[in-house]
């Protein structure tokens, strides 16, 4: 029998180009307004620079504090090592990585610049 696995990214994905930065409060009542609809795995954070992408900031206090919504996964966005890192202290069991290929419009985005 063949799966399909839908993963909600809204929390992370569609937060982070909102011009407006939520409360962490906020972002956990989304999160978990999300998995009361039947959503059981959710993309919740980042773990990236704050300054760089401010609606990202505390993903660790967001993902401590949805523990016990009961989903099946809390993925958090894992874009580098330190992200790695992060990740491991804050004992995330589920990463999302992402891979880029150096084209412009990419390496800006990653702040990876192509070399000739």
């Amino acid at each position: 029998m063949s799966q399909v696995e839908i993963v909600e990214v809204g929390p992370r994905d569609g937060l982070q180009n909102e011009k407006i930065t939520l409360s962490i409060d906020n972002r956990v009542e989304l999160i978990a307004r999300l998995g009361q609809a039947g959503i059981r795995s959710i993309e919740v954070g980042a773990f990236v620079r704050p300054q760089r992408i401010p609606q990202m900031a505390d993903s660790e206090a967001v993902y401590a504090r949805t523990t016990n919504l009961g989903l099946d996964q809390r993925i958090c966005l894992v874009p580098n090592l330190r992200g790695l890192e992060t990740a491991r202290t804050s004992a995330v069991r589920d990463i999302a990585v992402f891979v880029a290929t150096l084209i412009p419009s990419e390496s800006s985005s990653t702040t990876i610049t192509a070399r000739p």
